[in-house]
Parts: structure tokens; C-alpha cells; sequence
């Protein structure tokens, strides 16, 4: 029988299915469920420091007190990060799986201190998703991901367990930006929110918040680049990831684990259960043991011909369409 154990960010994992930070990790019912259902680890659903803020201001709404201001933040921010901390507290006496907490900040200021006390609860790591829209015509480039790094460089100072970045897509260069970044591991993508207009109604409303498992097409390629090009980087890879022969794909192009999240909304938790009995069957079929055994085999610099991964060749593969 194919033994699916890897690691991820140091961590042993029992297979290298991870469910993505979202509601389905948000309590210990759905964290208990999904670790019945066979996933290597989780990722707590994300502490938002955007939603911090915006409950602070409705709650101080009216006020024209500057210490009753600081006050309204203080308390919003203590309890919604002290409710964070006992999830991550009571996952961790729940479960056998490794506890990924999430944070999503846009700016470096305050999480290195709350990065201390997710620690301190005893998360095994720690996914970390910054975006900070570059929206200024007028601000270098630099000055966006400086964000970034300033809280890598931080984080290094601040924790000791393992951290990985949540990245998106918007670097002209992404494979500089991640050597530059230096951390243990990123996770290639983050589906960020993004707006639609209703026509109709003449109003703002939200795109589909829900990866098909054509997104994994971005992935992918970036996961072979990536994981050819940095040493010592653990890749989880995400976004399109809806059975077990995308789990397969990610991992031969260099993924050390892999994150679900939409299959599981659009088919059940139990879902998990069909991913990774596809996963076990495609290694036997195919005579590999482990995981080890075929990672990055089809990565950037293991293959003939990398220019596969490159969107160059778009032109060659499709010229022919009229």
C-alpha cells in the first residue's frame, strides 16, 4: 500500500491534503468533522484585521470621544482575538491533525505581538495573507511589498514556529519577490474578493467566491517555476484543487502539500474521502511508494522542454484557432 505522510513547513502530515482556511474551519464540530474525513491538516479560518477595524468603527459610530474611540477598538480587537485564541486552544486538545492559525492583515503594524500569542495557544504554524491593493499612481512599487516584507523580517524575530505567506498573483516579478521574501513556505494563491456590478440594479455586488478546477491552470505553473527556482521553499499549493488527480498534478510540479476549500462547499467534507482514495489508487497504479517519489518530477528544471511552463508558448498551442 502507497504511503501518503509528507511535511509541510516541518510538520508531518499524514497526506498532503490540507482544507483551506475558510467557515468549514471556523469550529471545532467542522474542525472534528474534517479530521474524521482524512485531511492531513487544517487552516483555521482567518482572523481579518480589515473586520477588526470596520466593527470597531460601527460600534463607535456616534462617538465624539477620542477615548471612547480607543476604548470601542481595544475591546473589539481584545475579544475577537482572545475568541481566536481558545479556537485555536480547543483544536488543538480536539485533534490529532496539525492547526494552522490564519491571520490577513494590510499592513505590518500590530500582528507580530498576536503572531506571539497564536504561538503561545499552540498553533503548529501560522498562514499569513497580506494584500495591500497598489492603488496609488504615484507610490513605487517597493513601497507595496516592503509591507511584506517588513512583517516577514518580523515575524523571524518575533516566532518560532513555522510561517508561510498566502500570496496572490499581482507581482510583475513573483519568483523574485518570493526569494526576496525568504520565508519557510508560501501558498500559491489566495482568491482574493473581487466586485461585480449587477447591471440591473445599477449595484456592487461579488464574483463568484468559488474556484473551478480550471484556476488550477495559474497554480500549477507557478508551483513548477517556483519550486525549481528556490531552495529550501515548502509550496502548498491552492486554487482548483477539486479531486485527486489535481492533488496529483500539484505535486508532481513541486508542491509540498495542497489546500482545498471550494470541492468541499460545492460536494460535502466527505468529499476529502474521494481526493485522497484517488491519490493512494493513482501511486499504485503508477508503483510509486511515497510522496517523495514523484515530487517535483514534472517540475521547471525536471522536465525536457520547461518552456511548457512559460506563457510564451500560448502562441505555438493555439495559433492554429481561428
Amino acid at each position: 500500500m502507497s504511503q501518503l505522510e509528507t511535511t509541510y513547513l516541518g510538520l508531518k502530515l499524514k497526506n498532503p491534503v490540507i482544507v483551506g482556511s475558510s467557515s468549514l474551519t471556523s469550529s471545532i464540530e467542522k474542525i472534528k468533522e474534517i479530521e474524521k474525513a482524512g485531511a492531513g491538516a487544517i487552516v483555521l479560518k482567518s482572523i481579518f484585521e480589515e473586520q477588526i477595524k470596520f466593527e470597531a468603527g460601527k460600534m463607535a459610530n456616534g462617538s465624539d470621544s477620542p477615548e471612547a474611540l480607543d476604548y470601542v477598538n481595544y475591546y473589539v480587537k481584545q475579544n475577537t482575538l482572545q475568541e481566536y485564541l481558545d479556537l485555536i486552544k480547543k483544536a488543538k486538545e480536539e485533534v490529532k491533525i496539525p492547526v494552522i492559525a490564519s491571520i490577513n492583515c494590510v499592513t505590518s503594524k500590530e500582528w507580530t505581538g498576536f503572531a506571539k500569542s497564536i504561538e503561545e495557544a499552540g498553533a503548529d504554524a501560522l498562514e499569513v495573507n497580506v494584500f495591500v491593493l497598489a492603488n496609488d499612481k504615484n507610490a513605487p512599487a517597493e513601497q507595496y511589498e516592503n509591507v511584506y516584507f517588513d512583517l516577514a523580517e518580523k515575524l523571524k524575530n518575533t516566532i518560532n514556529i513555522p510561517f508561510a505567506f498566502k500570496l496572490g498573483q499581482q507581482f510583475s516579478n513573483l519568483v523574485g519577490f518570493v526569494q526576496k521574501l525568504h520565508v519557510p513556505g508560501v501558498v500559491l494563491f489566495n482568491r482574493f474578493y473581487a466586485p461585480d456590478i449587477d447591471i440591473d440594479k445599477m449595484e456592487f455586488t461579488s464574483s463568484d467566491v468559488f474556484s473551478s478546477p480550471t484556476d488550477i491552470r495559474n497554480s500549477l505553473r507557478w508551483t513548477g517555476i517556483i519550486s525549481s527556482k528556490i531552495n529550501n521553499l515548502d509550496i502548498a499549493s491552492s486554487t482548483g484543487v477539486h479531486d485527486g488527480r489535481a492533488v496529483v498534478k500539484q505535486i508532481l510540479a513541486g508542491a509540498s502539500a495542497v489546500q482545498v476549500c471550494s470541492t468541499l462547499y460545492k460536494n460535502g467534507i466527505n468529499h476529502l474521502e474521494s481526493i485522497i482514495k484517488e491519490l493512494e489508487e493513482w501511486m499504485s497504479k503508477n508503483g510509486y511508494e511515497s510522496i517523495s517519489e514523484f515530487k517535483g518530477k514534472m517540475s521547471y528544471d525536471k522536465i525536457e522542454d520547461p518552456l511548457v511552463y512559460e506563457r510564451s508558448q500560448f502562441m505555438k498551442y493555439f495559433s492554429s484557432i481561428h
